[in-house]
């Protein structure tokens, strides 16, 4: 009994079919995971920028006496972030960015004091923090790359009947313009 030449071709495009069909799946786990990766790197420098910050203001305290506002600013600012930590990416973004602004806000107050600029361990965190602000920005910049390539993808035909079917969802940018959706939805 021999198999007809039909069965065979149609045999052929099903095993073809399939085979892309796991190409594309693949792909789609792949950057799926790059993402998640760019967002762990993210996460890991926020949280040491979450442990430099109390340091930091424990060191400018008894050099900044009458700056009380700035210093409570940046403390609450940074409360905030770590209990963002667990919230959606455009609120976690708005809780970092109000961050980010306090630090640099008492870094430019820190320049009015001639003794905190002297001092070793305020200089160190200065820099720490610095480094970290520069990794941060790092770590976005390639987020951000990732889950581009990876909401690109997903929008493609036919990887975009593969996604829907199998439970993929774009994933949000972490960037400025997340937070400032998030403050305009607020108001």
């Amino acid at each position: 009994m021999s198999i007809s030449p039909i069965l065979t071709a149609i045999a052929i495009c099903a095993a073809v079919i399939l085979f892309l069909g796991l190409l594309a799946y693949n792909g789609l786990i792949k950057m799926r995971n790059a993402v998640r990766s760019g967002w762990s790197d993210i996460d890991v420098q926020l949280t040491r920028r979450h442990d430099l910050v109390p340091n930091l203001v424990e060191s400018v305290r008894g050099y900044m006496d009458h700056e009380r506002e700035i210093l409570e600013a940046v403390t609450l600012a940074r409360s905030q972030a770590v209990s963002a930590s667990r919230a959606a990416l455009p609120t976690r973004a708005l809780a970092e960015i109000a961050l980010t602004g306090a630090v640099k806000n008492l870094f430019a107050v820190a320049e009015r004091y001639p003794a905190l600029q002297a001092s070793q361990q305020f200089l160190l965190l200065q820099e720490q923090l610095t480094s970290t602000e520069n990794r941060i920005a790092f770590a976005r910049q390639h987020y951000n790359e990732c889950v581009r390539r990876y909401n690109t993808s997903l929008a493609e035909f036919p990887r975009n009947l593969l996604a829907g079917a199998m439970g993929f969802t774009v994933a949000a940018l972490f960037s400025a313009d997340a937070a400032d959706r998030a403050v305009n939805n607020i108001h």
